[in-house]
């Protein structure tokens, strides 16, 4: 597959394309002229690839997923992504029914209402954490 052909596949940009294959996540097996040829097994890898990122993975810690024999994912390093989400779930949880109450509290001015207290002084001591993490491109 020439390069062209993996970007239409994929829906990434040959641009990114080329910068895995120098970070060497990807290898091209030629050149039809100036465009790369990939291996039609390539596809299963950028799959990895996507899967990994939207994980949460950086792409150097995909990267030593892969070896000359084929991917040997890490499964302590799996289950240590797992956990830092689900903690990421807890603070997301608690943020989204913080807003909900908020948004719905009859109190008649949210510092009157006491759920709304709680959420201001967790947020003062930075136990309230910005949405970040594992969808970030």
């Amino acid at each position: 597959m020439d390069i062209g052909e993996v970007s239409r596949a994929t829906g990434l940009p040959a641009s990114t394309l080329r910068y895995y294959e120098d970070k060497g996540l990807i290898q091209s097996n030629g050149r039809n002229g100036l465009r790369r040829l990939f291996p039609a097994k390539v596809l299963e890898t950028l799959g990895l690839i996507s899967l990994g990122r939207s994980a949460g993975f950086s792409l150097d810690e995909i990267g030593k997923m892969f070896t000359p024999q084929g991917p040997d994912i890490d499964r302590d390093l799996l289950l240590a992504k797992a956990d830092e989400l689900e903690a990421h779930i807890k603070e997301l949880t608690a943020m989204r029914n913080g807003l909900r109450h908020a948004a719905a509290c009859d109190a008649p001015n949210h510092f009157e209402c006491p759920k709304f207290l709680r959420l201001l002084r967790l947020a003062g001591k930075g136990r309230l954490k910005p949405p970040s993490g594992p969808l970030k491109k």
